[in-house]
């Protein structure tokens, strides 16, 4: 197998890996704060919300350090033992317990940050600036795939039901379970990349290799990553890309967690409310999917760099922002287990809300890809850094944002992430300028990235 296959099949691999363990684990978030609402008359009291907010608030903090653990044991071994975390994390919800959950909570937000940072490196080390758009994409468009798997899943198992029982529960999460611990093992199958450096270049294939060092050069690296983050937290083009990741962070929960409780929430939808939140998971994968697919093998032939799929990504949340703030009761985020009978500005329809499930998915995917392609594209020797900057800002973002879910009326957060994302675009659209002046100036062709 030729470097470019090898390359092109560990990108592949990750992606399905990512693919079953997400499959569980966005499955899970997506219907968490449902189950949860169908057991709190019991001695739990948790709250998905709650729980997502101590997920992400960890996850930022711990990207402080992820790149250091990364350069310690390697990509490969990062993402498998971040990967059992995330199982874990999945099977509290069989017995679920407020003080298991809330502990799982913690501990899964620091194999995020390892996970994800993990990731971005590996990303990286097997793209080169002309191959980092469609890699991108590719990885995008599998993962994603996830959304669409578990939900429909969800989407039969629970047509008709309007109360989660503890069997329906039990037989769900443990489906959930084996499903992620299968992501898990498939890390083991990444392959080994060559050295193929050049004399005095860094060797940024034995971050993939993980290959065998003495502590002292382990802990050198580690440091020396931790620098290299905190250095890179200040430059001009992190800084303008925070904005932009902070938005992805604000819709990510909106998304993968707010919306689909307010579907749930909807008792107009009558006894097809909470399959719906399934149907609605579905909708915004075949969103993400597209999106990511299409961006990914359009790169090659894109000669307009990346702003116009993130001027696209902008316009579609808004529309969707805009079909939700007039479908959805404005109570439906904070709704009790009875459910909300309001009505916004027209009868709840469910084809408009499935309908911006779609637009929410093909959204977030502009943004996403591109956002993976620039990091990669900008910062290709300083990969697990500039990654673990990106998760921080997101996650911490995300943390908030699940955080005053609990208590915002649904028109003040569609406010916030029309605000957040408007400001996001332009700034993006600046480092983006500044990307494609600097690639002019190396007399590199523009449509490469």
């Amino acid at each position: 197998m030729s470097p470019e296959s090898k390359k092109l099949f560990n990108i592949i691999l990750l992606g399905v890996s990512f693919m079953f363990m997400f499959t569980a684990f966005q499955t899970c978030g997506n219907i968490a704060q449902t189950v949860i609402t169908n057991l709190n008359n019991t001695d739990f009291h948790g709250s998905g919300y709650t729980s997502m907010s101590i997920i992400y608030g960890v996850l930022s903090a711990s990207n402080l350090i992820s790149p250091s653990v990364v350069a310690i044991v390697g990509p490969q071994l990062s993402m498998v033992v971040s990967g059992v975390f995330y199982s874990l994390y999945i099977a509290v919800f069989i017995q679920p317990a407020t003080w298991s959950f809330y502990t799982a909570s913690v501990f899964i937000g620091i194999a995020a940050a390892v996970l994800w940072t993990a990731q971005g490196n590996c990303l990286t080390v097997n793209s080169d600036e002309n191959t980092i758009g469609r890699n991108s994409g590719v990885f995008w468009a599998l993962l994603q795939s996830s959304l669409f798997f578990g939900n429909l899943y969800i989407y039969f198992a629970w047509q008709g039901k309007t109360h989660i029982s503890e069997s329906d529960r039990r037989t769900v999460f443990i489906a959930l379970t084996v499903i992620s611990l299968v992501g898990t093992v498939l890390f083991f199958l990444i392959r080994k990349q060559e050295d193929t450096k050049t004399p005095g270049e860094e060797d940024s294939a034995n971050e993939i290799l993980g290959d065998s060092m003495s502590a002292q050069n382990k802990m050198t690296r580690a440091v020396a990553a931790f620098k290299k983050s905190i250095k890179l937290s200040f430059t001009k083009e992190i800084l303008l890309l925070s904005v932009t990741t902070a938005y992805t962070g604000l819709e990510l929960t909106f998304f993968s967690g707010v919306y689909g409780t307010c579907i749930g929430a909807v008792n107009r939808f009558g006894n097809e409310e909470k399959s719906l939140i399934g149907l609605s998971g579905i909708f915004i994968g075949v969103g993400e999917i597209l999106g990511g697919g299409l961006f990914g093998l359009l790169s090659k032939s894109n000669r307009f760099g990346r702003n116009p799929v993130v001027m696209l990504g902008i316009v579609v949340h808004f529309i969707a922002f805009y079909l939700i703030f007039f479908n959805m009761p404005n109570d439906a985020p904070i709704a009790p287990m009875q459910g909300t009978d309001a009505v916004a500005y027209m009868i709840p329809s469910k084809e408009v809300a499935m309908f911006c499930s779609f637009l929410l998915g093909l959204g977030d995917s502009c943004f996403n890809t591109q956002l993976l392609s620039i990091l990669g594209f900008l910062y290709s020797e300083d990969s697990a850094p500039a990654f673990a900057i990106f998760k921080f800002v997101q996650s911490i973002c995300a943390a908030v944002a699940y955080f005053y879910s609990n208590y915002f009326l649904l028109q003040w957060q569609l406010l916030i992430m029309v605000v957040v994302g408007f400001f996001g675009a332009i700034t993006f659209f600046t480092v983006e300028w500044g990307a494609a002046a600097a690639l002019a100036a190396r007399g590199s062709d523009y449509s490469s990235i």
